[in-house]
């Protein structure tokens, strides 16, 4: 479980930014309009309202900052020497404690001036003094500018830190510089670290997480060590030394025993010995690299002193090459049970283990009669266990594994030594893969063996009745006597009278073709009967239907007006009239009978029309006006410093 999740801290703004946030919530949470002519005091309040909002507004803001950054004294050490390493312990506490007194002096100025509002007896001294204590609050907040910018640094680098729960089980890979660490890790571990033939490629720790035993691990890489006194360490260095220092952990110290890391082996013991006192209380393992370029065999007989005189204090020595992998899953191994050992070694030696061990009881059956009871093992088992340890057993009888001690009612319920042990009527059936399904014979039971060449036979069979077949078609002549073929006529005659009456049943009118109707309907006399039957003069139509001749005819001006002629001397009110029936009479095209047909679909469709428009509010379907292009609740803000003075 992760215990600080210094990810979820809120970003810090700067010192203007800080400024803006309040004085616009203060201006958008709290009311903007006051008169004159209002009494003193609903002015006093319209103003110390103000002046409390933003005061605690500036002190719930520093709040949530000086509560969400760690408290170097509250948290792990290992986080407090780290975060020491990284961004100096002194800057960090001067930075926080700033913006506490910040946050003082802003509480102070919001006590004082609503104490001086009190005494403000008109609109302008009021306005004057709320000007002043917001004045004052957001010079103190800018004076912090430089605090701010670096408590964003710190969360920024904060955020970036690997999530390391320091009481979890741990493996700590350490060494010097381009030794094998981050690809041992990488090896373990589902983390991907950057690995490249040159020093301190890792420049802050690395962590990835494994499982071992069903249980969760967490593998850190350290930054490589150089071999001088702790006060000339860089800030790469200490990350390391912290971590080997607070946390509880196994230590896998990695030795290059090729020495293409640029250091020699010599140097490598040296850095071991000197960093020793971190190794305190914690499972050492001194692993040595890359073998697949350096056996250990080869290596002088000094060097091998000196790699022997690692292993001391209970250190173990493991070769490893993280490039072939021999050895690595036997690093991992080994490192977890160390540990897994001292972890549990030392909770039985804790005072927690007494309480425990106080809620346990064994209970312990009293005896009911003076009789011995010792442990009774049947004579079969016995007799099979002799017989296993003097080889006298069959082949049924020995199971998959013989060098197994484990009793046969301990193993796998499936193993011959259990098979032997059925009671069925018939002992064949005890090594049958499949069980029985009923009185003792399973489904190879019920399938005749001689399936597949019955199945041959009778697809022999079909194939010959098919030839018959086809060969018999062949030889028949389809022909109809004189009585067959007056019952097929008969059954056609009926068939054909079943569809007509069916036909006029359903109403429906069967068409002939147009050029089949031209004596009947396509004539002069047919048209006009129709155009009569809606109403319209069919005269002139007639009379142009019937005319042969092609040439364009000449329009005259009649005297009196004709069919969509306009009177000039008529009244207005009259001239009006006949351009409305002028606009409403149908003309050739448009699909209408007469003056009324047209009138009624006009009105259904300034009907239609209506509701189209009331639903969206618009003139009509082609309307794009734009009632207001600036909303007063999105572009009114604050006024300027004008002649609006009175807020």
């Amino acid at each position: 479980m992760v215990l600080y999740n210094f990810k979820s801290i809120t970003v810090v703004p700067t010192s203007k930014d800080f400024v803006d946030i309040v004085l616009s919530k203060t201006q958008r949470k709290t009311p903007t309009v006051v008169h004159p002519n209002y009494e003193i005091g609903r002015i006093r309040n319209f103003y110390l309202r103000k002046v409390k909002f933003a005061g605690q507004s500036f002190h719930d803001r520093l709040t949530q900052i000086l509560d969400e950054f760690p408290t170097l004294d509250d948290i792990h050490p290992f986080y407090a020497d780290l975060m020491n390493v990284l961004y100096d312990r002194d800057h960090y506490k001067l930075a926080l404690g700033q913006l506490n007194t910040a946050r003082s002096l802003v509480d102070n100025v919001n006590k004082d001036y609503a104490k001086l509002m009190k005494y403000g007896d008109s609109l302008f001294r009021c306005k004057q003094l709320k000007k002043a204590a917001l004045g004052r609050m957001c010079t103190i907040m800018k004076k912090q500018q430089a605090s701010l910018t670096y408590l964003e640094q710190v969360r920024q680098h904060l955020a970036r830190l690997p999530s390391i729960d320091p009481n979890t089980r741990t493996l700590i890979i350490c060494g010097y510089p381009n030794v094998g660490k981050s690809s041992f890790l990488n090896k373990v571990t589902r983390a991907h670290v950057d690995v490249q033939p040159y020093a301190f490629t890792t420049k802050s720790l690395f962590v990835g997480h494994t499982d071992y035993q069903y249980l969760p691990w967490q593998v850190i890489d350290t930054p490589g060590i150089l071999d001088h006194p702790l006060e000339e360490r860089n800030t790469i260095e200490m990350q390391s030394i912290t971590a080997l220092a607070h946390l509880r952990a196994a230590i896998i110290y990695i030795v290059d025993i090729s020495e293409q890391c640029g250091y020699n082996i010599k140097q490598q013991v040296a850095l071991f010995h000197s960093i020793k006192a971190l190794f305190t209380n914690k499972p050492v393992l001194v692993v040595l690299n890359k073998t697949d370029v350096t056996k250990v065999e080869d290596l002088a007989e000094e060097e091998k002193k000196l790699i022997q005189g690692l292993a001391t204090d209970g250190a173990e020595l493991i070769t490893m090459s993280t490039l072939t992998e021999d050895g690595v899953s036997q690093v991992k191994t080994t490192a977890c049970e160390k540990l897994l050992a001292q972890r549990v070694e030392a909770k039985l030696k804790g005072k927690k283990v007494n309480d425990s061990l106080n809620r346990l009881h064994v209970a312990q059956p009293k005896p009911r009669d003076g009789k011995e009871r010792p442990a009774f093992i049947p004579p079969s088992v016995q007799k099979m266990r002799e017989a296993k340890v003097n080889g006298e057993m069959n082949e049924l009888e020995i199971d998959e594994n013989p060098e197994d001690e484990t009793p046969f009612w301990l193993r796998g319920v499936g193993t011959k030594e259990w098979k032997r042990r059925y009671q069925l009527k018939n002992p064949d059936w005890n090594f049958d893969n499949i069980p029985e399904i009923i009185d003792g014979h399973n489904i190879a039971d019920f399938i005749d063996p001689d399936i597949l060449e019955r199945l041959e036979e009778l697809e022999r069979e079909e194939e010959e009745l098919m030839k018959n077949a086809e060969n018999q078609m062949d030889e028949d002549e389809f022909e109809l006597d004189e009585e067959q073929a007056a019952t097929v006529k008969k059954i056609k005659e009926k068939k054909l009278s079943l569809m007509e009456s069916s036909r006029l049943n359903r109403k429906i009118k069967t068409y002939k073709p147009r050029k089949y109707e031209k004596d009947d309907d396509m004539n002069p006399d047919a048209m006009g009967a129709h155009l009569q039957e809606m109403g319209l003069d069919p005269t002139r139509a007639v009379q142009r239907a019937r005319s042969t001749s092609r040439q364009p005819r000449k329009r005259t001006r009649s005297a009196t007006p004709a069919d969509g002629e306009m009177d000039v001397d008529a009244s207005p009110r009259e001239i009006k009239r006949q351009q409305r029936e002028a606009s409403l009479t149908p003309k050739p095209g448009e699909g209408f009978k007469d003056f009324k047909h047209k009138e009624k679909a006009l009105k259904v469709a300034k009907k239609a029309m209506i509701k189209l428009t009331k639903k969206s509010a618009r003139h009509g379907e082609a309307d794009r006006h734009v009632y207001d292009l600036k909303p007063k609740h999105l572009f009114s803000g604050t006024r300027g410093g004008g002649k609006t003075d009175r807020r």
